[in-house]
């Protein structure tokens, strides 16, 4: 058994349906992964102020891989940032304002940032992932913060068909990927998980083998190719299934701790 590394999504994946995980089963599970000197890695698509909150006691022991892959923080300390330029923000967010159904988050080392013209519904639901979220009058206007990724929200039914249109659209500034439920991410080309597990690989001397990594949605495939056990949510995306060397129970099935417990005893 050569796990060095345990790499998660977080929604859908590790939370279940109420955002929720057993903590007592993943502490004891955390205990031994400590004693086998293995890392555990949160790798997600959201904020690193909202991915650690899920691990209070722990926080400054983990690693994160936030804002899929842009922004990668270790045991507190920051590991890597991308940018995305500035010019190219501007051109994306003129691109975006044809797309009239979507909404839009902009992501920064700093803070996310949202229109204040945006509906409150959707103010308060994306505050949950966003625990520093700031209203601004416009989004052109967001010029003090290093800016690495910008979240769109979609109706679920549209999201297949403005995917391709976005890939048309942008070129290759930024690489639209589906997060699930309607959502969609546009990342720097080339940072993503897997680039930002490469980051902590470095500083460990781990080996893409040595690594156990699990998702559901179209931002964790480069994770799941990357790393020598790859597994998949029963709950997760058609798509991504077929990346996966295994699928295993749902998140609402404690999914995850299941199998890192089997990754463990071996």
């Amino acid at each position: 058994m050569t796990v060095k590394m345990i790499a998660v999504d977080m929604d859908g994946t590790f939370l279940n349906s109420q955002q929720e995980y057993d903590r007592e089963k993943f502490s004891s599970l955390y205990q031994q992964m400590k004693q086998q000197n293995v890392r555990f890695v949160v790798a997600s698509g959201n904020q690193y102020y909202q991915l650690k909150s899920f691990f209070p006691e722990i926080e400054t022991e983990l690693s994160f891989v936030a804002e899929n892959g842009a922004y990668v923080v270790s045991e507190g300390q920051e590991v890597f940032t991308g940018e995305i330029d500035p010019e190219v923000v501007q051109e994306v967010l003129t691109i975006l304002a044809n797309f009239e159904q979507g909404h839009i988050i902009l992501c920064g080392k700093n803070s996310a940032y949202v229109a204040e013209d945006e509906p409150t519904s959707f103010i308060e639901h994306v505050s949950k992932y966003y625990h520093r979220l700031k209203k601004v009058p416009s989004l052109f206007e967001v010029k003090e913060d290093t800016l690495f990724k910008f979240a769109l929200s979609f109706p679920v039914e549209q999201v297949a068909e403005v995917l391709e249109q976005l890939n048309d659209a942008l070129g290759d500034k930024v690489i639209p990927v589906s997060s699930g439920h309607g959502d969609v991410d546009l990342i720097i080309p080339g940072v993503h998980k897997a680039h930002g597990l490469m980051k902590l690989q470095e500083l460990w001397g781990i080996q893409n083998h040595e690594i156990a990594a699990f998702g559901d949605s179209g931002n964790d495939l480069e994770m799941l190719k990357h790393a020598g056990f790859s597994y998949v949510m029963s709950n997760g995306q058609p798509n991504v299934k077929v990346a996966a060397k295994e699928i295993i129970l749902s998140n609402d099935e404690n999914g995850v701790l299941v199998k890192i417990e089997e990754l463990l005893g071996q």
